[in-house]
């Protein structure tokens, strides 16, 4: 399968450097160098994943991803010279699928370019999901609450199918993060009760069969 790459970054060297190495991988790679020519690229042309930084000149990466994810599931990582735990998870609060800390080898974000793409291509299709008030069309990857289709970040939508194709299971929270982030991510739990809370906060309390498991995760009833 081919993939489109969107960088938007302002340091030259690191989009080209980025370009050629996903060009050699069999990517597409479109370019910007600030934050509203990126929102442009964006919204005229399709686009697989968007990797962007978050000081960029005028429109900063968090003001872009805000815009992004108005109407947009595509997915993002974050370019940030910040490693508190804090701004990490200010990302994932606004949406963003994961992060990478500058300064950063070329090759390692390449890697992690490539498994986010590889897991969205082996996301388990189950059967449609129905319940009293969810239900979740897999092959077009809508979701409906009480016949409403709401709207999900990628992330959110990877994990809500998690706890789906897991029901009745108690789950880690590393468990979650190994199977909905990645084996390779390297971050806090946190980052699991940040993305469960945004979930929680669309599908709504009531609709959610989602049940906390103190000091240890969390659960997806669902009626045997």
């Amino acid at each position: 399968m081919s993939y489109r790459v969107l960088i938007i970054e302002d340091e030259i060297k690191i989009r080209r450097v980025l370009k050629d190495y996903l060009i050699i991988e069999g990517i597409e790679v479109l370019e910007a160098g600030d934050g509203i020519s990126g929102l442009q690229l964006f919204k005229n042309e399709k686009v697989d994943l968007i990797v962007l930084d978050i000081m960029l000149p005028g429109v900063n990466g968090w003001e872009v991803l805000k815009e992004i994810r108005k109407n947009s599931k595509v997915l993002v990582l974050m370019l940030t010279a910040k490693s508190g735990e804090e701004d990490n998870l200010q990302g994932y609060a606004l949406g963003a699928d994961d992060y990478i800390t500058k300064p950063f080898r070329i090759k390692v974000l390449v890697a992690k370019i490539l498994a986010m793409l590889k897991r969205t291509d082996e996301i388990e299709e189950s059967n449609d999901f129905v319940n009293q008030h969810i239900a979740v069309d897999q092959t077009s990857k809508k979701v409906y609450v009480m016949g409403e289709e709401i709207c999900l970040t990628k992330k959110e939508y990877d994990l809500l199918i998690y706890f789906m194709n897991n029901a009745n299971v108690a789950l880690s929270r590393t468990q979650i993060l190994d199977n909905v982030w990645g084996n390779e991510y390297i971050g806090a739990e946190r980052s699991v009760d940040a993305c469960v809370k945004r979930l929680r906060a669309k599908v709504g309390e009531n609709h959610l069969p989602l049940i906390a498991v103190r000091g240890y995760g969390y659960r997806f009833e669902v009626a045997k």
